[in-house]
């Protein structure tokens, strides 16, 4: 039972609601008093202050990256990768990435985040999808492709596909994912293109489909730096440039989309493209700001992303759908853009269609996966009470996340994490983090 259930679906929200979960399914949502005469033996967990929300699902993030939060700020975003962040990345080990992905992981689904969409490097023995895993995230696990490794991408990605697409009654799938269109020259643009494609040919449900994850048009330099590394013309924008090269399709999630013209906005919507909009990291990375509105009025999905724990510095959702809603309006000028209720739903069911979920999480109905959090509003910061949309959105903190209830289990019960050693993972991150300090400064 709860003061509200927010189910971001037809039914609308349900004051003084209830909603029923067997195994790992929702399979009744209603009036409290109703439910309870329907199903009077069932196990109750008291939510009598507090709202039910679907999982909120991050779009595009690093979760390995959170092992370098704080490490190097204030920085472009190209002398920031170059000089700092990928010279220590090369120091990083497979077991480092694994204990960097534990960490956000942690982070992530105590802050309310049920799903979320990794890009990063992959290795077999240790990897963010065996991390995800343990947790009990939902979650997309990718590894990262680049030019000047094409050998080692594919094998890597053959094992990925293997041993963790559908893995865990398809609670972890994978994601192709070419960089970037910088740091990935056209042929092999196509051949990762063509790869998804052979990967996805026998797929039914949308939840079976291999997405196809790319960071694209972050920054007012990337058409040029394209144009320099590979010798072509991007002169029309740097989505047109990939529409052109035939790799951009339904299954793509676009993270950034800061620099877009319009023919780049026609080319997203002729391709039913979905993005991942970044708010906080476009700012600290000064970057710019995404025209998600223009997006949005487009019938483009859009959804929402942290991006790393390194450019961000934290995995917030809350934090991530306010400043996306205000940022809008502020520059627009315009109160009424992106009002709570669409910050939300691009946190939540638009999240979900970006990485072709949509049949199984996003809202809280009958027949979708039990993926559900409880926010807790007894608290000086949450009353008075008139709005479900305005109190998630602009008053609710992530650390007011009470439960969280992914694919039918309980994860997080009374803010305590209940499927791994939290206390283990937060010294081993400490201990992993002075590694690679050491190897770095005795080069």
């Amino acid at each position: 039972m709860a003061k509200s259930i927010v189910t971001m679906s037809r039914l609308g929200n349900i004051r003084n609601g209830a909603v029923v979960i067997e195994n790992d399914k929702i399979i009744d949502v209603g009036k409290a008093d109703e439910i309870k005469r329907k199903y009077p033996r069932y196990e109750l967990i008291k939510a009598l202050d507090c709202i039910i929300v679907p999982g909120l699902i991050n779009t595009h993030t690093h979760i390995a990256m959170s092992l370098l939060r704080g490490y190097a700020d204030d920085l472009p975003l190209h002398e920031w990768l170059e000089k700092w962040i990928w010279p220590l990345e090369s120091k990083m080990t497979s077991r480092d990435i694994y204990i960097g992905a534990l960490l956000a992981s942690i982070e992530a689904v105590k802050m309310g985040t049920t799903t979320i969409n990794s890009m990063y490097h992959y290795f077999p023995d240790y990897n963010e999808a065996k991390a995800i895993s343990e947790v009990g995230l939902r979650g997309v696990i990718s590894h990262v492709c680049f030019s000047w490794r094409k050998e080692h991408d594919f094998k890597q990605l053959d094992d990925l596909i293997k041993n963790w697409h559908g893995k865990n009654d398809w609670r972890i799938r994978a994601a192709i994912s070419p960089h970037a269109p910088y740091t990935v020259d056209p042929k092999y643009m196509v051949e990762l293109r063509n790869y998804a494609d052979e990967v996805n040919k026998e797929a039914v449900h949308d939840y079976e489909k291999a997405i196809w994850h790319i960071h694209v048009a972050e920054t007012r330099e990337e058409a040029k730096i394209i144009e320099k590394n590979f010798n072509v013309k991007v002169d029309e924008g740097v989505v047109k440039y990939l529409y052109d090269l035939g790799v951009l399709k339904e299954d793509t999630v676009a993270a950034h989309c800061v620099w877009l013209t319009d023919k780049d906005i026609d080319a997203l919507k002729r391709t039913n493209v979905k993005v991942a909009h970044n708010p906080i990291s476009n700012l600290k990375l000064a970057s710019g700001i995404s025209p998600i509105n223009k997006l949005i009025n487009e019938k483009i999905v859009v959804s929402l992303g942290t991006d790393s724990a390194c450019s961000n510095n934290l995995l917030d959702m809350f934090e991530t759908m306010k400043i996306a809603a205000l940022l809008q309006k502020g520059v627009t000028l315009d109160p009424t853009v992106i009002p709570a209720k669409k910050a939300l739903e691009m946190a939540t069911i638009e999240g979900a269609k970006a990485l072709n979920w949509s049949s199984q999480i996003g809202s809280i109905e009958p027949g979708k996966k039990a993926d559900l959090i409880i926010i807790e509003l007894n608290k000086p910061h949450l009353k008075p009470f008139y709005n479900e949309f305005s109190h998630i959105v602009y008053a609710v903190r992530s650390l007011d996340v009470r439960d969280v209830i992914i694919d039918g289990k309980i994860i997080v019960e009374n803010h305590q994490l209940k499927t791994v050693d939290e206390e283990w993972i937060l010294k081993e991150a400490e201990k992993v983090k002075d590694k690679l300090i050491e190897k770095l400064s005795s080069d």
